[in-house]
């Protein structure tokens, strides 16, 4: 066979760089995914090198060429962190600016100031929809616990009846919504309508919200009522500001970038000719990197000087919230290099023959390999970037709303039975004062019912559009 060179692989990422037959790559993809599960939970590796391990592992089992597997491994990390990280770095600084000026603070304080009693889990779950929108997972726990902690102990509520919405909300934007790490990568490898997978994806998460969080919150606030943990109530980081920016203005440059690609979303759907000059203009306004670059440049004024930041203190806002998501770059770039590992040893395009005689919805199918990687890996973002190389082949004669649906099949996946090996069970484990049966009881149950309400409709979405 001859030599492949990175740019041919780049070119052509659907040449297979082994010949091995189906049984073959299919323990090596096991092979694979069970050494990047061991080294994360049993020798407790970071997810990078994993992930670099477990991709070179999977390449000499399916009988590639050690040179060529590392070709493929650097190509699908280049690729990813071109696509994505530029994005998952301004979706940072916005986060930051957003936590920093007390802008995040400003919105959870007007609407509790506004919410009954009996309205409070809603609030959460939309208070945790919008801060969610622009920042990570993690970062998003750390801004709401307080609040969830003050609420639940001030309004004598149960913990879960406030924790669970607020979670839930946060979660479905991780799993479903761009620009998060995840979804993006998974449209960059389906290629995929970032404006319609936005657009459908906000159709499937206000459900999978409300199932997920003020309505299952009933249930884990009878399995698991504890109180909240005095020694986790930390100081809210508006506390030391003079002032801080306005409700209004906050909503509004949070939900900037989110309104710019949808935007763009609907002129493609209403004019339909790239040639257009209206279109090409909604074209470059609407892309993820000048939604968000032009967001960010707006929070450092909306956000930044009407909390009373100088120019300093903004540059060191900006600064400060770049370190934090180095991490997060690597694995998701590691994710992809064993997304296009994955794809160059063929194992996509033997997922297709596979499956094209199956009687299986693709979607479904999509939202099932996802469920593995989850479960097997424990993270959200690199079973999104695993599931969505291997299921690329299959959307390559669908339509634009079904590849995005395709997209939102696997992040639905990608959220199934959060449990021991995921980063955010132990988070929310040790925030809440639970123990491993507790967490399983509540935060575990409620990401499966994200999961399956979130398969549910993009299934039932894919018979009407």
């Amino acid at each position: 066979m001859p030599h492949l060179s990175v740019e041919m692989l780049a070119a052509d990422a659907t040449t297979p760089i082994t010949t091995a037959g189906h049984a073959q790559l299919g323990i090596a993809v096991l092979a694979g995914i069970a050494v990047i599960v061991l080294l994360i939970t049993k020798f407790k590796l970071h997810a990078f090198l994993s992930l670099i391990i477990g991709s070179l592992v999977l390449g000499a089992v399916a009988g590639a060429p050690l040179d060529k597997a590392i070709a493929s491994f650097s190509t699908g990390l280049g690729t990813t962190v071109a696509g994505t990280g530029v994005l998952i770095a301004l979706g940072a600084v916005l986060g930051k600016l957003l936590a920093d000026s007390g802008g995040a603070d400003q919105i959870v304080d007007t609407i509790l100031a506004k919410a009954g009693r009996r309205a409070m889990p809603w609030a959460m779950v939309l208070i945790a929809g919008i801060i969610g929108l622009p920042i990570f997972f993690e970062v998003g726990i750390v801004l709401l616990i307080p609040v969830v902690l003050l609420v639940a102990k001030r309004g004598n509520f149960s913990l879960m009846r406030i924790g669970i919405p607020a979670l839930a909300g946060l979660s479905v934007m991780h799993g479903l919504i761009p620009p998060h790490p995840g979804p993006l990568a998974a449209i960059d490898a389906v290629k995929a309508n970032l404006g319609v997978t936005l657009a459908l994806g906000v159709v499937i998460a206000i459900p999978a919200a409300i199932i997920a969080g003020p309505l299952f919150s009933r249930y884990a606030a009878r399995w698991v009522d504890i109180a909240p943990p005095e020694k986790m109530i930390p100081q809210r980081t508006s506390d030391d500001l003079e002032k801080r920016p306005g409700f209004g203005i906050t909503v509004a440059t949070v939900l900037l970038p989110v309104v710019m690609m949808l935007a763009k979303a609907l002129v493609d759907v209403v004019v339909d000719n790239p040639a257009h000059t209206v279109q090409r203009i909604f074209d470059v306004v609407g892309s993820p990197l000048i939604a968000l670059l032009t967001a960010v440049v707006v929070a450092m004024f909306t956000l930044g000087r009407a909390a009373g930041f100088t120019r300093g203190r903004i540059a060191s806002t900006v600064e400060s919230s770049l370190g934090p998501i180095a991490g997060v770059l690597l694995i998701v770039g590691a994710g992809g290099g064993f997304k296009q590992t994955l794809v160059d040893s063929g194992v996509g395009q033997m997922i297709l023959e596979i499956s094209k005689d199956w009687n299986i919805s693709t979607l479904l199918l999509a939202w099932l390999i996802a469920v593995t990687i989850r479960l097997a890996t424990g993270s959200a973002t690199v079973a999104t970037i695993s599931a969505a190389g291997l299921v690329a082949p299959l959307a390559a004669d669908m339509s634009t709303t079904h590849s995005a649906l395709l997209v939102l099949a696997v992040g639905a996946g990608s959220l199934f039975f959060s449990h021991v090996n995921d980063a955010g069970f132990w988070m929310v484990k040790e925030y809440f004062g639970m123990d491993v049966g507790q967490t399983l009881k509540t935060w575990s149950v409620m990401e499966t019912l994200i999961s399956v309400v979130g398969i549910v409709g993009v299934l039932l979405l894919s018979l009407v559009v």
